[in-house]
């Protein structure tokens, strides 16, 4: 992928359960904004998401075992050997590929090891993102930045960062603790870190895997407390050691 005048091979994984109606299309953008690997994570789909995935050119890992955290490191260690940065993004259409030059360009020009998109900082449309992920990513903002001085507003799955420094972070959660966890590890590590404000779509087909209710919210909410206090701990644990 080239980006102003810097280039490197960019990998980005994509983590999809039942997704036939946008992953083709994603997959296809990605390619002409020069993504040279697309890797789309399989969950165990019951429609064509997998034949479309391969049909549009993407590299297809099957991850039987369910968890986002788990296809996350599993796209990302098929990545090509060659691939320096590792990108993140969703399989339903609801991250636009048009933001990926945004995403991975910081990381690919050298200016941070680690950009995510936040879909806060931009208009949009405002029935794409839930309550609860409005709700959970100022929250983690919060909690991050009180315990390690970095500033988040979101909590976005749409980021990237340099292979070397996701191969030294040591992640562990197999869940959707796995972007919460990504972005303590950075911060506790001061890594240089960026937010880009980028879109959010409504998702292309398929269901929602969480409710989009305000009744969802508070659970929400104390689900981020508990996985950043679990987190918080092995974080002090591994600098004790």
């Amino acid at each position: 992928m080239r980006i102003d005048d810097a280039e490197a091979v960019v990998a980005v994984v994509i983590p999809c359960l039942d997704e036939e109606a946008a992953i083709g299309g994603l997959v296809d953008a990605l390619a002409t904004k020069g993504v040279d690997e697309a890797i789309v994570v399989d969950g165990g789909s019951r429609d064509h998401t997998v034949e479309r995935a391969r049909a549009a050119g993407a590299k297809v890992v099957v991850e039987k075992r369910r968890g986002y955290g788990r296809a996350c490191a599993a796209g990302a260690a098929a990545a090509a050997p060659e691939a320096a940065i590792i990108g993140f993004m969703d399989g339903d259409g609801s991250d636009d590929p048009a933001f990926a030059p945004d995403v991975i360009g910081p990381v690919l020009r050298g200016e941070v090891d680690f950009c995510m998109g936040s879909r806060l900082g931009r208009g949009g449309d405002p029935d794409a993102l839930r309550i609860q992920q409005r709700v959970a990513g100022l929250l983690a903002g919060l909690l991050i930045r009180a315990a390690y001085g970095v500033r988040f507003t979101d909590m976005s799955p749409f980021r990237a960062i340099r292979r070397d420094k996701l191969q030294a972070l040591g992640m562990t959660d197999a869940t959707y603790g796995w972007n919460l966890e990504m972005q303590m590890r950075v911060a506790a590590r001061k890594l240089r870190v960026r937010e880009v404000p980028v879109d959010c779509r409504r998702r292309i087909g398929g269901e929602s895997k969480v409710s989009g209710n305000l009744r969802a919210a508070l659970p929400a909410a104390l689900a981020i407390v508990r996985v950043f206090l679990r987190l918080a701990a092995t974080l002090r644990a591994e600098r004790v050691r």
